[in-house]
């Protein structure tokens, strides 16, 4: 498998950090642990996609439904995107933008940042 999730307990948050690529393949096992936190009473989750290389469609498609899942339980749903012009891990970034979709997430620049209460998302 291409990826590699490691899961960090930051009260109230639950901080999924995910490296590698977010495909057809990879893509179910993000949505067992985002399920998984939900289940397990964490309605507050942080998506550090900072380290994905790839991310295709089935991988978008994850991300709206964790979006969806978090608003339905009354829960939070933050992701880290480095910028665009970023070397590493931008590409999530220049496909939620492409695909008009970026709009519909809380992003920050770094854990800490979507940790803060007092800081504000970064705009699309």
């Amino acid at each position: 498998m291409t990826i590699q999730v490691d899961e960090n307990e930051q009260e109230p948050w639950t901080v999924l950090r995910i490296s590698g690529e977010l495909d057809l393949v990879t893509s179910p096992l993000i949505r067992r642990r985002v399920h998984a936190a939900v289940a397990g009473g964490r309605h507050d989750v942080v998506l550090d996609l900072s380290a994905v290389r790839f991310c295709d469609s089935s991988g978008v498609g994850v991300l709206v439904a964790a979006r969806r899942l978090m608003r339905s339980c009354g829960g939070r749903l933050r992701l880290i995107l480095p910028a665009r012009g970023a070397e590493d891990g931008a590409h999530v970034n220049r496909v939620l933008a492409a695909l008009g979709v970026r709009r519909l997430f809380e992003v920050y620049e770094d854990v800490p940042a979507a940790l803060d209460e007092r800081t504000a998302p970064l705009s699309a």
